[in-house]
């Protein structure tokens, strides 16, 4: 009887035991799975860090990026407008030398040289292109139109009224802007300036919020400029 009653008293533990296990492995396995979730929770945390760092960056990338843009795009109106001031100068210098050669020069032709200075009109652009650089836009914008009315012949004309309607975008005032940078493209259509203008005259109006005149301008300029790079970025935005 004893020997039953033994027996009967180990049948009805081993059960109990085997919860017990149950509960452990199920314990571990909590812990182990709490532990994964702790820290997949950090790798999801240091992948959204590192998601608004790299938006951070991106946008300071952009920033910078525009920032040279700028640079360079006064960098080669820079040398575009050197080029025309050494052809103006040599065009006037064979002018004078054969005046001097043919010994007719009239004295009432001497003014109008003394009026159409090189050197002058140098002055008088670097002037108002050193003002636009240094973020003075309203002096670059004064004196650009003074460069106009004082040298009204000029091959620089195309440029100044380029930096002229560049300032005012500058400023906000992106109508002004767009009327001017539009009226480069119109009165000096075979000019280098031309689709950079067309080009910047439909971003004025973009800011202005005119978004069909915008997508005007751009058509155009691809059309009239189709092998411009200014056309280009014209096709890339149209896409948009």
């Amino acid at each position: 009887m004893r020997a039953l009653a033994l027996i009967l008293l180990v049948a009805l533990a081993l059960p109990a035991q085997a919860g017990m296990f149950d509960d452990d492995v199920a314990r571990e396995r909590i812990e182990k799975l709490r532990g994964e979730l702790a820290a997949l929770s950090q790798r999801i945390d240091l992948a959204a860090k590192n998601q608004i760092d790299f938006a951070n960056q991106s946008e300071s990338l952009r920033a910078e990026l525009a920032n040279i843009r700028g640079q360079l795009e006064v960098l080669l109106n820079d040398m575009d407008a050197t080029q025309k001031r050494q052809r103006d100068f040599y065009v006037d210098l064979d002018s004078r030398l054969r005046k001097l050669e043919g010994g007719t020069a009239p004295a009432a032709e001497a003014k109008p040289a003394a009026e159409n200075d090189p050197a002058q009109e140098t002055r008088d652009y670097e002037a108002a292109l050193s003002a636009f650089k240094n973020g003075k836009y309203k002096d670059a914008i004064a004196g650009f139109q003074a460069f106009v009315t004082a040298h009204a012949s000029s091959s620089l004309l195309p440029n100044a009224y380029y930096w002229t309607a560049s300032g005012h975008y500058q400023m906000k005032d992106y109508r002004k802007a767009a009327d001017v940078f539009a009226k480069v493209a119109a009165t000096w259509p075979n000019d280098p300036k031309a689709p950079d203008s067309l080009l910047a005259q439909a971003n004025a109006l973009g800011e202005a919020g005119d978004v069909k005149g915008s997508k005007k301008v751009l058509e155009a300029l691809i059309t009239l400029y189709p092998g411009s790079p200014a056309a280009q970025t014209a096709k890339q935005r149209l896409r948009k």
